[in-house]
């Protein structure tokens, strides 16, 4: 019995795991999002915090649409949804979360360092990009 418990112990620490559990709820919330039409109101979607709360569109308003666009293959109905995150926060999302998985396969940790200048650079994008989409309407 105490080789049952430490193999659960094991998988549940393995550094692939987590990369893996993200790969499948994700693939859980696109076979959710595929058959959801976001467009349509009375959806079991959750809608953006800030704009409940301030009625201001976010950086990623428009992300839930944006994905669903992309799951059925409408590339100009997603980058109506939210351009700035389909050209650089999905690649980059892609590209982190390959490099996790791929760490993970090999057994090691992926910790992402970032520098002070790209986390200002981030926030700087984010922060004009949702000024911008709330200024022009």
């Amino acid at each position: 019995m105490r080789r049952t418990g430490a193999v659960a112990r094991g998988i549940r620490t393995h550094p692939v795991a987590p990369p893996l559990a993200l790969l499948g709820a994700g693939l859980a919330g696109a076979v959710y999002l595929w058959h959801t039409d976001p467009y349509t109101g009375g959806q079991a979607l959750p809608r953006c915090p800030v704009n409940w709360a301030t009625g201001l569109l976010c950086p990623a308003c428009g992300g839930t649409r944006m994905s669903y666009d992309l799951l059925h293959l409408d590339l100009p109905g997603a980058f109506a949804a939210n351009p700035v995150l389909l050209s650089v926060g999905v690649p980059l999302g892609l590209f982190l979360a390959g490099r996790w998985l791929a760490a993970g396969v090999r057994g090691e940790r992926y910790r992402p360092r970032f520098s002070p200048a790209a986390t200002a650079v981030v926030l700087v994008v984010a922060l004009v990009w949702m000024v911008a989409r709330n200024l022009v309407g």
